[in-house]
């Protein structure tokens, strides 16, 4: 998954989905995250570590991953793994 990433655009999407009895608000989230290019060693280094064995995209960008990353452009807590800014503006709409 890191040498797909490393050199490339790729983007982040979350969808979240508010429910009450009374109603229901879905939307997504995208983030554009762009990827410097890594070399095999520092892939092989950063799997070692564990961290992106659980991840969905194979990195976190609040840990090991955030010299990885040269560019986001959009929500940077969607990447993390849940758009705060966007929910909390919608649950201060629901």
């Amino acid at each position: 998954m890191l040498r797909l990433l490393s050199g490339k655009l790729h983007e982040v999407v979350t969808g979240v989905c508010l429910r009450s009895a009374e109603k229901t608000v879905c939307f997504h989230v995208a983030t554009a995250v762009l990827f410097r290019n890594l070399s095999e060693e520092e892939i092989a280094a950063y799997v070692a570590t564990g961290d992106p064995l659980d991840k969905a995209g194979a990195y976190a960008i609040q840990n090991g991953a955030a010299g990885m990353v040269r560019r986001i452009d959009g929500s940077y807590s969607n990447v993390v793994g849940l758009p705060l800014c966007e929910v909390i503006e919608a649950l201060e709409n629901f």
